[in-house]
């Protein structure tokens, strides 16, 4: 019984290897909906880069600008 479980086992690894191997090989291949669905993720990415930019920029300006004005004291 165990020499049969024990050659089962070999001959089941044994004849699974090039089904491992042949996998990988399909994955080089994206498709046109995977390329889609990255493009989409980039474009919303870019699209908080913009403000996030610009409200950057303000904040800049308005630490490092020139236009202090002083409260006048009463």
């Amino acid at each position: 019984m165990k020499n049969t479980l024990r050659n089962t086992l070999i001959a089941l690894i044994t004849f699974s290897t090039p089904a491992f191997a042949a996998a990988s090989s399909s994955a080089s291949g994206g498709g046109l909906l995977i390329s889609l669905f990255v493009g989409f993720f980039a474009l919303i990415i870019i699209c908080q880069l913009v403000p996030a930019t610009i409200m950057l920029i303000g904040t800049l300006k308005g630490l490092f600008g020139r236009d202090h004005k002083e409260v006048a004291n009463h």
